[in-house]
């Protein structure tokens, strides 16, 4: 996340409500996921169960 200033708190907490759903928990890697980011999980679970 970038340096930037907020005019009101609102805004500051939508913008990282923001970053937090829409890359940090979906891109980063996760140990529980075997250090996947859980859409890279997510599409090798779906992939395993078309071929099943």
């Amino acid at each position: 996340m970038h340096w930037r200033n907020y005019s009101t708190r609102f805004s500051a907490q939508q913008d990282i409500l923001n970053y937090m759903t829409m890359w940090y928990n979906s891109h980063r890697l996760h140990s529980y996921l075997d250090y996947q980011s859980p859409n890279n999980f997510e599409q090798q679970n779906n992939e395993l169960q078309k071929v099943a």
